[in-house]
């Protein structure tokens, strides 16, 4: 089978792979939806030197992701179970089931993998599909059965891929800060996942204020649902979320932009006691003044790293009752062989999501 690779410095490669045959408690999934992620960027611009690599990431476990040869890349995989290995129960897995994964791999007894935490695997660096081993950007993938999780038919692949990484992400900082009817919240950045924050902050019921430097991705979170839009080029962040909410500030913001300067503007539109959460990885310093911005402000801040696999089936739950509108999310869709194309594309970080349909 063929898979697209990321060989560094913009470049990508079709290669070809062995097909994937299931082992212990494994299953291979034909894969029908590949969903392309902001985050794959960082090792598409990375360096093609693999210790110039290891350098720039060395504190992300992608810095094995070329120790041991190509990997297929494709975080956000979705499709059908086409082959079972041994120890896999009728309960975890079944051919032609819809299913997403959760694109990691732990030691599966410590107490975070027990409860879907699998990412912050107490015991072992976790395999993350899509960058330590193979992922979804291929017709096969290979994949623990314990990581499925299942697709209802309501939902199209496509939207399985979306909320297997980026909408799965915001949804679970979102459903962190608990928000309801009476709350406004200050979304930056309205790439993937701050948009499908905004659907997701709409649905229960928020008031949103919608932040990008884009004018067509603030065109899509109004389209979304937002009540207002700002770009921060244009106004001064804090005084116009002001002037929104009766001088007092959002009583939550979600950072999803991985920008420093969004990061403090973040904290600083809050109102006492408000509270930010960030799920953009922000590379450098941040300004902020911990004393005037956090503590005298009463501020509570929280990262949030993707989400568990029970969140991610809470999320598919959540987007059929709710009826929220995922697919609306990509305005691309590819082949596997557009891949040059469309990483070109997304590098630009104007448009919605793009994802390959297998």
């Amino acid at each position: 089978m063929q898979g697209a690779t990321f060989p560094g410095e913009r470049e990508i490669a079709i290669l070809e792979f062995p097909d994937p045959t299931p082992g212990m408690g494994e299953v291979v999934l034909e894969m029908k939806a590949s969903g392309m992620c902001g985050s794959d960027l960082r090792a598409y611009r990375a360096p093609k030197d693999i210790e110039a690599f290891r350098l720039m990431y060395k504190s992300l476990p992608t810095v094995t992701m070329r120790d041991h040869g190509p990997r297929i890349m494709g975080h956000e995989p979705c499709g059908v179970v086409a082959a079972i290995g041994p120890g896999v129960t009728e309960h975890q897995a079944r051919i032609g089931q819809r299913v997403m994964v959760h694109h990691y791999a732990g030691c599966g007894v410590c107490g975070q993998c027990r409860t879907g935490w699998v990412q912050v695997c107490e015991r072992t660096t976790p395999a993350s599909f899509g960058w330590t081993a193979h992922g979804g950007h291929a017709r096969y993938m290979k994949v623990p059965a314990a990581s499925l999780v299942g697709l209802p038919d309501d939902l199209s692949f496509e939207a399985g891929a979306a909320i297997a990484c980026g909408s799965g992400t915001s949804f679970t900082a979102v459903r962190r800060m608990k928000p309801n009817g009476t709350h406004t919240v200050a979304i930056f950045g309205q790439g993937p996942v701050g948009l499908s924050g905004t659907q997701w902050a709409v649905a229960m019921g928020c008031r949103v204020i919608a932040l990008d430097i884009n004018e067509d991705r603030l065109a899509l979170a109004k389209k979304f649902g937002a009540d207002a839009v700002l770009n921060p080029a244009k106004v001064d962040v804090r005084e116009a979320v002001r002037e929104l909410t009766h001088g007092l500030g959002a009583d939550y913001s979600l950072e999803c932009s991985g920008k420093p300067g969004a990061v403090a503007e973040a904290v600083r539109c809050l109102r006492l006691w408000g509270t930010a959460g960030f799920v953009g990885i922000t590379p450098g310093q941040v300004p902020i003044n911990l004393a005037a911005d956090v503590i005298v402000r009463q501020i509570n801040l929280f990262g949030s790293l993707t989400f568990s696999s029970t969140i991610m089936a809470e999320c598919v739950r959540f987007a059929v009752e709710r009826k929220v509108a995922v697919d609306a999310l990509f305005t691309h869709r590819w082949k596997l062989e557009q891949a040059v194309e469309a990483y070109a594309l997304l590098d630009q970080q104007s448009t919605g999501k793009g994802v390959f349909m297998m």
